[in-house]
């Protein structure tokens, strides 16, 4: 299985990943682990390191979970994969997942310092059908609309429950122990 799933902040794609991940034992990865200089402030990496960041990551992994919300790097992953997922549940749903986040420290040195940025990534979820950048509505719509392999989208946290038991039932271990 390849696997890319992506949405607006606060969708549920990193729960997602890492249940489908741990079960299915496959090769996860999260685009802000690739998509970020080390530096401070943050600046992004170049496309083309995190291209090659990507080709590096699926090749390495026979089964593979890749999750953000970068439509340019989504595109490029989804090139190679079996499966998209588009996790829109709508933003006030978006919204109650970021408050109820548990701390990030790929992301943030304390959860304290994540609850600062709170405010931030509530006001930016809430313009996700108004942006038109890289983490837009629009380019997320754009990408799934032109993928030609298998594609799912879920809208509410409920389609995501639906969602994740039909990929469990797809992953590679549960496919071998239904042919025996």
């Amino acid at each position: 299985m390849h696997l890319v799933i992506f949405g607006n902040s606060g969708s549920g794609k990193s729960t997602l990943a890492k249940e489908l991940s741990t079960e299915g034992k496959l090769g996860y990865l999260d685009l802000d682990t690739i998509a970020w200089t080390g530096s401070t402030p943050p600046q992004r990496a170049s496309h083309d390191w995190s291209k090659e960041q990507i080709s590096l990551f699926v090749n390495r992994h026979q089964n593979w979970i890749i999750e953000g919300c970068y439509a340019s790097l989504i595109s490029l992953a989804s090139e190679r994969a079996s499966h998209l997922v588009f996790l829109n549940p709508g933003i006030d749903v978006c919204r109650q997942n970021c408050l109820a986040r548990p701390w990030e420290p790929h992301k943030y040195r304390t959860k304290e310092e994540q609850d600062r940025n709170l405010a931030m990534l509530l006001d930016w979820v809430g313009e996700y059908k108004l942006r038109t950048d890289d983490f837009s509505y629009q380019e997320h719509r754009r990408v799934f609309d032109t993928f030609s392999r298998t594609k799912i989208e879920a809208r509410s946290n409920t389609e995501v429950k639906t969602v994740a038991n039909e990929l469990k039932r797809l992953l590679p271990e549960n496919q071998s122990s239904q042919a025996q």
